[in-house]
């Protein structure tokens, strides 16, 4: 048994033998000198009778010899104070001591151990004296303290019993002396709250809290660690202080939380699974750590949704959003990265919050989407492939970004439809087209630059072109430059030879090509350069390119497909 122990059980047995507080001549000092020579800016709690204390001493006499300490036996002193469990002197001078409070004591021998003392140890009638320092302090009736230190503005959630919680915390006794720490360990502790994990205390201090809160939660022993202690950190009948603050807390049956920030009027369609989603987004932590983000890349982040290839938080959180939308998505670590997290900035069971800004969406099925701003009436003739087209356009992402437009240059661009000499998303938006008329077209990746993109065009983007049909030209038939309206002339080479040496130069045919089209006989391919379509037409024939056209050289185009068809047989 130590000492000190060994000391009260002495004390207890003559305060019972002899049913006196002390024994033998009183001495010059009728009470317990007390001395506060410290005394702590902030008193937490004076000791009342009643209370459990824990304290250190050195124990000494008058000439400075020491008879005993707590802090030789490296175990503080732990009991009730004023209701006659130490030497009266004790229980006198420790009432109304603070915790570190420290005080010298000089205790009269019938305030101490009397006339009799303690047999090799404390002689009788010794005068004693105490150093004495308060450590903590704790009553039965004791409940609980939590004191919120700081809180968010914003907390649309508190902690519940079975939720799973992330926090930091360091952990003291009463008197400042810490025995633990998470930050010292560089990671949360990580648990379910009121479910038996937690000490009593710390299972209800938690109760209530937002994500980003800091609490001091003062746990009396009893809601702690008790007679027991835990290990060499914290002594038996601690009281223990713990200054958390809460990373962030879910609960095992939560499904994606959805905060719709901004939804665009009107929203003509919403994504659904299948669907390919283009979006900016900011991925944070629940206490506001960025751990990703698109517009760092400065590139958006393209994914089918519902299909399994992104976390399935976020596989449901984009469900239904609409071009243009706002969200924030909170998912659940089960719905995230779980218990593992992922990389280096994203700790294990975490909350992670992305607020997603959608760009566009589409489906691999979709067709080119037309809306007609504006058709005149009367309108009988519309474009059809081979035909010439002129037309202006505006062309922009969905979220508005311009891309390209016609109007930055001096006359509206030309192209023969049906020719693939544009997008076939756009080609397909100008078919049966008024002149006059103005159309939006919506044009999906697939029928517009791919997932590749092009110059200017990033990949896998939906375009919308604003058009206006300026003036068309009938065209003509797939690998012709010219059609007959009627039936091309018997003698077609005496007529185009016209100075009859027997040999059609350049210049003969092309005077005779743009006769035919002056009397309305036929027509030329439409382009912006005739020219170019005779001299095209020209080469053609001039099979060996002597500059000059034979009567064998002659051929119409549809007797060059005849021929064609026959060698095939």
């Amino acid at each position: 048994t130590a000492p000190g122990s060994r000391l009260l059980l002495l004390l207890l047995l003559l305060l019972g033998v002899l049913g006196v507080l002390a024994l033998g001549d009183p001495g010059p000092l009728e009470d317990v000198v007390i001395d506060r020579y410290y005394i702590p800016k902030i008193c937490l709690r004076e000791a009342q009778m009643g209370d459990f204390i824990r304290y250190h001493y050195n124990g000494t006499f008058k000439d400075g010899k020491k008879f005993d300490s707590s802090y030789d036996r490296g175990a503080t002193v732990a009991g009730v104070v004023g209701v006659g469990r130490l030497i009266t002197g004790m229980d006198r001078g420790l009432q109304g001591m603070c915790v570190n409070e420290r005080r010298h004591l000089i205790v009269p021998p019938h305030l101490g151990y009397g006339s009799i003392g303690v047999a090799g140890l404390i002689p009788p009638d010794a005068t004693l004296y105490f150093d004495v320092v308060m450590l903590d302090i704790w009553n039965k009736n004791d409940k609980l303290q939590v004191t919120t230190l700081s809180k968010p503005e914003r907390c649309n959630r508190t902690v519940q019993n079975s939720d799973f919680v992330r926090y930091h915390y360091n952990g003291t006794l009463l008197d400042g002396t810490p025995f633990d720490s998470s930050y010292s360990k560089g990671s949360t502790y990580d648990t379910y709250v009121g479910t038996g994990w937690l000490i009593k205390g710390m299972d209800q201090g938690l109760l209530g809290m937002c994500a980003g809160e800091k609490r001091s939660i003062i746990i009396p022993p009893f809601l702690a660690y008790g007679e027991k202690g835990y290990g060499t950190a914290i002594p038996p009948q601690a009281s223990l202080v713990f200054s958390v603050l809460l990373v962030d807390f879910h609960n095992p049956k939560d499904g994606v939380f959805l905060e719709h920030l901004e939804v665009p009027e009107p929203c003509k369609r919403r994504a659904v699974t299948g669907d390919f989603v283009r979006y900016h987004y900011n991925g944070t932590l629940m206490d506001g750590t960025l751990f990703d983000s698109s517009y760092s890349r400065n590139q958006t982040y393209n994914t089918y949704i519902g299909k399994g290839y992104i976390i399935p938080g976020m596989d449901q959180g984009l469900q239904g959003v609409c071009v243009g939308e706002q969200r924030r998505v909170v998912v659940p670590p089960h719905l995230a990265y779980g218990e593992n997290g992922a990389g280096d900035k994203i700790p294990g069971s975490a909350v992670l919050i992305f607020d997603v800004h959608i760009i566009d969406f589409h489906n691999p099925a979709d067709p080119v989407e037309i809306e007609t701003v504006f058709r005149p009436e009367g309108c009988n003739v519309t474009t059809r492939n081979r035909d010439f087209v002129r037309y202006h356009y505006n062309c922009s992402l969905l979220d508005g970004t311009r891309l390209f437009s016609s109007h930055d240059y001096e006359k509206p661009q030309e192209v023969t439809l049906g020719a693939n000499k544009v997008i076939e998303g756009l080609n397909s938006g100008l078919l049966d087209m008024c002149v006059g008329e103005r159309r939006v077209l919506i044009i999906p990746p697939h029928l517009g630059h791919g997932e590749s993109g092009a110059r200017g065009v990033p990949g896998s983007a939906v375009l919308r072109f604003d058009v206006e049909l300026i003036s068309m030209e009938e065209g003509v038939p797939e690998g012709y430059f010219f059609i007959w309206h009627g039936e091309p002339p018997a003698n077609l080479y005496e007529q185009m030879d016209l100075n009859k040496d027997g040999g059609i130069p350049a210049e003969e045919f092309s005077t005779f090509i743009k006769t035919q089209v002056a009397e309305g006989k036929g027509r030329l391919m439409p382009s912006s350069d005739p020219e170019k379509v005779i001299a095209d037409m020209f080469r053609n024939q001039d099979r060996n390119q002597d500059g000059k056209i034979t009567p064998e050289e002659l051929k119409l185009k549809s007797d060059e497909d005849q021929e064609k068809i026959h060698e095939e047989l």
